[in-house]
């Protein structure tokens, strides 16, 4: 790891201590050897999703391998899909392999931030979420590390949720204090955390499970199994064997595995009419099998309202629960507190434009020094988001390395280079699987396609691999042309063209 050095005139603040927030942590110290900067986090600890989901059998739905930042490969993984916990220790691992607790400050919630023009700088309004005690501090540069999955989502227009007498919560908050055993249990959601701890809650045959289903998924079958001890020795003795194992693509016949491990039964309802892909494609986490046993009922005629003591379906009467769970997502379709830049918030300028948009899914016009992890159009729906995280911060990082050496004040993304990017963007998206069914990746379910990034990661880093300077709007710069830096950036200037066309 590099020996870090401080820049006192310059300051990084990044929002969140989850997986994004971290990787750019480790990334100024090792790359930039850069350490003013501070992590806010509103938790008592780093994590993120990794920290909050702790359902029962939480866990990675992709392989494992995928869960390693790069430079810190891990051989001895358990599974091929890891759990929750096994995650998380790996991550507070790292926190503490390169030195971040000390700058990160712990139940602390960004409640907004504002750019001063004047100052060339944001004033960061911050609250102690212990005392409630709120205080503005500042910072030259602000990278947003909020991720995508953090705000629990109840389903909207949903009519009595308040009403309900009964014990609920969220699954990504789950309750550990409340036993389930002998009790009625109303499941909302059919998504990827339902299908992880439904199969674990509905061993206890005492507990009695209804599902409410909504849009059929596809499955593919990848059980958690355990690496052998020679695996374990491959990976961290032979060369490029985990880099390989992380590439391995794997083709399922997914109709033929649905018909196969779901009951007969459910069929017509289980087996999607959707192209693969048009949403997530679930890993089997032993729920279809859960299927045939007599306590799991799945219901897919929806849902009327939520009663006093239960749920009324669509079709039939009200049925009476002791417990409802939602696992109905995160709210992702909105910036979740008020940034303002030169001429409103960010949540306005996504309503602007139908939807979260940015340019190379990372920088928003109007918002200097202001960088978005886990952005609009960044996800690739088949891999772990550290990948594209990884991407993003090492094009972050080219951003703010001229701000923290003084050689300028702030870098904008100009606005028509943002529609451009923003006119190829959705130009392949609309030809693509992403537009063929109602998902997360939508705005409302069905309109624009914010989440998705329309090709392989590959594609994704070689976009991001360096700059579009013209693309963007220097301010301080202009006092430093004398500079070798800047007289080497003018040159690459004019030499550069639309990359991403």
């Amino acid at each position: 790891m590099s020996k870090t050095t401080t820049n006192a005139g310059r300051r990084v603040v990044i929002i969140g201590g989850g997986i994004g927030g971290l990787i750019c942590g480790i990334r100024l110290k090792t790359k930039l050897a850069f350490d003013n900067f501070t992590i806010y986090e509103k938790a008592a600890d780093v994590g993120g999703t990794w920290r909050d989901n702790t359902y029962p059998g939480c866990g990675s739905d992709v392989p494992i391998h995928y869960y390693s930042l790069s430079t810190d490969l891990k051989p001895d993984w358990e599974k091929t899909y890891g759990s929750q916990i096994e995650i998380q220790a790996y991550w507070k691992g790292l926190s503490r392999k390169y030195g971040l607790f000390p700058h990160v400050i712990f139940n602390t919630k960004v409640l907004s931030a504002k750019w001063d023009s004047a100052e060339q700088r944001y004033h960061i309004t911050i609250e102690d979420v212990l005392s409630g005690a709120i205080s503005v501090t500042n910072a030259e540069i602000v990278v947003s590390a909020i991720g995508i999955l953090e705000v629990p989502r109840y389903p909207p227009g949903l009519e009595g949720i308040s009403d309900y007498k009964g014990e609920s919560f969220h699954s990504a908050r789950w309750n550990h204090d409340l036993d389930l055993r002998g009790k009625r249990v109303a499941v909302i959601g059919n998504g990827c955390s339902a299908t992880q701890f439904i199969p674990v809650i509905t061993e206890d045959p005492t507990i009695d499970v209804t599902q409410f289903c909504r849009t059929p998924s596809w499955y593919i079958s990848s059980p958690r199994a355990p690496y052998s001890k020679i695996e374990k020795w491959m990976f961290a003795n032979v060369p490029g064997a985990m880099r390989l194992h992380r590439g391995i693509a794997f083709v399922q016949k997914l109709r033929g595995y649905l018909s196969k491990s779901c009951p007969e039964e459910y069929h017509a309802d289980m087996i999607p009419k959707h192209p693969p892909g048009c949403k997530r494609i679930m890993v089997d986490s032993n729920y279809l099998s859960a299927l045939s046993r007599p306590n799991l009922t799945p219901k897919f005629d929806g849902i009327s309202k939520i009663t006093e003591n239960g749920i009324l379906p669509n079709e039939g009467q009200n049925m009476t629960f002791d417990v409802i769970i939602f696992a109905t997502g995160f709210s992702v379709g909105q910036y979740p507190f008020p940034v303002h830049g030169i001429n409103g918030t960010i949540q306005d300028y996504y309503v602007q434009k139908n939807g979260p948009t940015a340019y190379m899914g990372t920088t928003i016009p109007g918002f200097p020094n202001f960088y978005l992890l886990s952005g609009p159009n960044t996800t690739t729906g088949h891999s772990s988001v550290i990948f594209s995280e990884e991407v993003q911060v090492d094009y972050i990082l080219q951003l703010i390395k001229p701000v923290i050496q003084g050689t300028a004040s702030s870098f904008e993304v100009k606005a028509e280079a943002t529609d451009t990017y923003n006119n190829v963007i959705h130009s392949r998206l609309s030809r693509s699987v992403y537009t063929q069914c109602v998902s997360w990746y939508r705005t409302g379910g069905d309109g624009k396609v914010y989440s998705i990034f329309p090709g392989p990661l590959t594609l994704l880093w070689w976009w991001l691999r360096t700059p579009i300077w013209k693309d963007y709007r220097a301010v301080g710069a202009e006092r430093k042309a004398t500079h070798r830096w800047w007289a080497i950036l003018r040159k690459f200037v004019r030499s550069s063209h639309a990359k991403y066309t």
